[in-house]
């Protein structure tokens, strides 16, 4: 039985100013995970661009960091495409490359009932034997699973679980009561982290763990040793970059940040516009501010100054 937990950060793709993927930076990220101990990867998400990659991007970029992991820890990408069609040849494809397990988004633009959605999960898991992680994200998609249809797919069992980012913790409770315990909900909001595990959840697929990917499994080692109130204390050092999410277009503020580092994020893809001069003063500010707090974690690879 796959167990999908712990904290898995949900991968940036990087790119070059020629806006291609920067396969060379892709390679240093997911290295510099396994270093931090981060207990799966997820590429091919809302914060790595799926949306702007063609198919034969999405392919690269999974070969890539599944080469890097090495098995080492599970491999998640992201495998929702436009059409059920499309979807199930990206997952034939993924299973050759040696992907662990998909993340599969609702399908998005068109509003679909329930049974669509149900019929859609129904399709992917008799076409793989892959472990699906199912991902709710309404805001994005327009389409939210609702707890019943959760608990119907929760049965098949090759769907593991859930990640939620639908940013309400009432939908995480409702999952957590409406599924068996062998099945995963997994916080997709960062803010959330600390409460879903204590609710009963099993980890997080996690945006800030591009920057933070040490703090960020703290979270989870230091519930895990019931060491509540210092769990409760590193999640509190997410809350301003979560505020700041807002800046700018997902994921600018995120790759700027990670800029700042020193990290190899390249830009957004277009139309993601960069920020603007003052919101990267802001960033700049806040980065620093996190430095001077002792929460970035520098290496020899990391410079930890602003990327000009």
């Amino acid at each position: 039985m796959f167990n999908a937990e712990g904290i898995i950060p949900a991968m940036i793709t990087p790119f070059n100013e020629q806006q291609e993927v920067n396969e060379e930076a892709l390679r240093f990220l997911v290295k510099r995970f396994l270093k931090a101990g981060v207990h799966g990867l997820f590429c091919l998400g809302t914060n790595g661009e799926f949306f702007s990659l063609s198919f034969e991007e999405k392919i690269r970029v999974a070969a890539i960091v599944i080469e890097e992991t090495k098995g080492q820890i599970p491999v998640y990408v992201g495998a929702g495409c436009i059409s059920t069609a499309e979807t199930v040849r990206l997952i034939h494809e993924l299973e050759k490359l040696g992907a662990d397990a998909l993340s599969v988004i609702t399908p998005y633009f068109l509003s679909f009932t329930q049974k669509e959605l149900a019929d859609y999960y129904r399709t992917l898991a008799d076409e793989t034997s892959l472990p699906i992680v199912l991902y709710n994200i309404p805001g994005r998609t327009g389409n939210a699973l609702h707890p019943s249809t959760v608990s119907e797919l929760a049965q098949i069992p090759n769907i593991v679980g859930i990640k939620d980012s639908s940013g309400s913790f009432d939908t995480i409770l409702s999952y957590l009561m409406e599924s068996n315990e062998s099945f995963s909900v997994l916080a997709g909001t960062d803010s959330l982290i600390l409460s879903t595990l204590m609710s009963g959840g099993r980890g997080a697929i996690a945006a800030t763990a591009n920057l933070f990917p040490e703090l960020v499994v703290s979270i989870y080692e230091l519930w895990k040793q019931g060491r509540i109130e210092e769990a409760e204390a590193m999640q509190r050092g997410l809350r301003e970059i979560r505020s700041a999410f807002q800046w700018g277009t997902l994921p600018s503020v995120l790759k700027e940040a990670m800029n700042w580092m020193g990290l190899p994020a390249g830009p957004c893809r277009l139309p993601v516009s960069p920020l603007n001069a003052e919101k990267k003063q802001d960033i700049s500010h806040l980065m620093d501010m996190y430095h001077k707090r002792g929460l970035l974690i520098a290496d020899d690879t990391v410079p930890m100054k602003k990327v000009t």
